[in-house]
């Protein structure tokens, strides 16, 4: 988009304007660190215009505390800008050790979507993070089709931002805008450990 025009524009009806306030379905994807960085990068441009954000965490743990959760907690306290709510739904990393067994974790997931659903249907949020909601789509643990058709069917100008890898393809084909964060180098691949202010 050199200038920041698109190259094609559509005979779909719709004024420059309308075109641009388009709601959008973002999903960040691929095996390189960085997908909800970006995500979250995005909502602190919806903060700063004043918007409602809605932040839903899947597969991390309720007790692992991230930099950004932080920051937007303060950020909220200090209501400068939009309402920020963060909520962890499920309990562990992926490939961690986790309480309860894959049923329970996979209904700890199933109750935040239809919360996440239910907030769509009542316009609540401006933008949400669904972060790391790849995996349990993948998993199978909630239907893929169901979450397509609530988002692509969502009222109002919600913007949403899904994390994870190996997003599911028809959530790809549905999406607006999709990035894959490809690897080209990594300081683990030469034995080097994660490190506080990089990656949390």
């Amino acid at each position: 988009m050199p200038k920041g025009k698109p190259a094609n524009v559509p005979d779909d009806g719709l004024t420059t304007r309308q075109r641009r306030n388009r709601p959008v379905l973002a999903v960040h994807t691929g095996d390189m660190k960085g997908k909800s960085t970006a995500a979250f990068g995005m909502a602190l441009r919806a903060w700063n215009q004043g918007w409602s954000i809605g932040v839903f965490q899947f597969v991390k743990s309720a007790k692992w505390r991230v930099g950004e959760e932080a920051a937007f907690r303060a950020l909220d306290a200090s209501g400068a800008g939009g309402r920020v709510e963060w909520h962890k739904m499920g309990e562990g990393w992926s490939w961690a050790r986790k309480r309860g067994t894959e049923d329970d974790h996979a209904e700890d997931a199933r109750e935040g979507w239809a919360e996440i659903r239910r907030r769509l249907a009542e316009q609540r949020h401006d933008f949400y993070v669904l972060d790391e909601f790849t995996y349990p789509l993948r998993w199978g643990w909630i239907d893929t089709d169901e979450v397509v058709e609530a988002l692509t069917s969502r009222p109002g100008r919600q913007h949403v931002v899904i994390t994870g890898r190996q997003a599911p393809p028809a959530l790809v084909a549905a999406a607006d805008l999709v990035v894959d964060m490809t690897k080209v180098k990594h300081p683990m691949d030469s034995g080097q450990k994660g490190q506080r202010g990089i990656e949390w």
